[in-house]
């Protein structure tokens, strides 16, 4: 398997990248070729998933969620012990 992560200049001219901000890229990567959830996504990333929608929103990258993801975000929060 191979997976393309494209990390925007402003972040690679950054010299101190936390933890957390590659985690939230290696996130966005992820979701945009499609080879996680929204929900998954936004726990890689840190973040609740309004506020990674709107990382999405803000870098142009469209939600391609389905009726599929929907079911796997609510088994993943069910596993997670979500109420």
């Amino acid at each position: 398997m191979q997976v393309k992560i494209d990390i925007p200049d402003e972040i690679i001219q950054n010299k101190t990248l936390s933890q957390a901000d590659w985690l939230r890229e290696v996130a966005v990567s992820l979701f945009q070729q499609e080879l996680i959830t929204l929900g998954t996504a936004s726990h890689i990333a840190g973040m609740q998933q309004l506020e990674f929608q709107g990382l999405l929103f803000d870098r142009g990258i469209s939600l391609h969620y389905d009726i599929d993801d929907y079911k796997a975000d609510i088994e993943s929060l069910r596993s997670n012990n979500w109420r």
